[in-house]
């Protein structure tokens, strides 16, 4: 029933152009599924949406609020440019490749931050939020981890005999195949892709991998977790998005056994990152119900 509600309201929802739109209203979506209960009713109080799609709904802001005249300062959050090698090296360091400016990394430090901050406005907490949902899916794709040719974006490859670039291929092209083609609303796609793999996570396939993707989570230190999550999506810059190198892999059509190879890592990546993300805003809620008790409680001794 709640998966019906859920493919419902994304349905009504508008379509949006911002790269990899399916990928990230699918992490958001697989959210949904699986916070707990008081955290679903905190970030729908918090968002003003007490609808099933209040976490879908604002996935994809972020990629749009970078190219506005006040949020063009976020555009260097949305990725960290790891100075590696690729694919005789890949690895991200945090001093080498976060820039002066900001990054993924710090950026999820920062707004994970500042949506428990209960004496900022309420406008910038929701803000916040909007960005730790966005920054939690960017994060898992590997070429958002990586500097070679802006991450890909000035590497040219086919697919299917079409022009793009490697990073469009791995930001939008491959989950768009893997859930017949492009669609110009992305958010049906996206809850019945989300409901398939939140049932894989709970029960399927990838329930034996959730702890594994929970290693490393440390909710005291948001920038090491991020580094942790950083790193191993960096690992498959070298596996499989340029496992022969950059140079060789311009002009090839990635439609073949680069995709049946490349399909799998982008689904179990879009599942951990949605699981993920649930277990971050858990966390998040967590803190702060415990601080307003702390607090109710040390104005309740005062009174005494």
């Amino acid at each position: 029933m709640r998966i019906l509600k859920v493919v419902a309201a994304l349905s009504a929802l508008p379509a949006v152009s911002a790269w990899g739109s399916l990928g990230h209203v699918t992490v958001a979506t697989i959210a949904t599924h699986l916070v707990s209960n008081t955290t679903e009713a905190y970030f729908q109080g918090l968002l003003n949406n007490h609808g099933p799609a209040y976490l879908s709904s604002i996935a994809t802001w972020a990629d749009g609020y970078k190219y506005s005249k006040g949020g063009h300062f976020t555009g260097v959050f949305h990725f960290i440019d790891a100075k590696d090698d690729p694919p005789n090296y890949c690895g991200v360091d945090y001093d080498r490749d976060c820039k002066a400016s900001g990054c993924v990394v710090s950026a999820i430090q920062n707004y994970t931050s500042r949506v428990m901050d209960m004496e900022l406005p309420i406008w910038e907490r929701i803000m916040a939020a909007k960005f730790v949902v966005h920054f939690v899916g960017d994060i898992h794709q590997p070429l958002h981890t990586e500097n070679v040719a802006r991450g890909g974006n000035g590497i040219h490859v086919k697919f299917n005999g079409r022009k793009w670039n490697l990073h469009h291929v791995w930001d939008s092209t491959i989950a768009e195949e893997l859930n017949g083609g492009y669609h110009h609303n992305p958010y049906p796609a996206a809850a019945k892709w989300a409901a398939e793999l939140a049932e894989e996570i709970e029960s399927g396939k990838y329930e034996d991998m959730k702890d594994e993707w929970l290693k490393g989570l440390d909710f005291s230190s948001p920038k090491d977790t991020a580094m942790v999550w950083a790193t191993q999506s960096n690992t498959y810059v070298c596996s499989h998005v340029m496992p022969e190198g950059p140079h060789e892999i311009i002009g090839q059509d990635l439609a073949g056994e680069y995709y049946e190879a490349a399909a799998p890592v982008v689904e179990k990546l879009i599942a951990s990152a949605g699981y993920r993300l649930a277990k971050w805003l858990d966390l998040i809620t967590d803190s702060i119900q415990s601080s307003r008790m702390k607090t109710d409680a040390e104005e309740a001794q005062m009174e005494l």
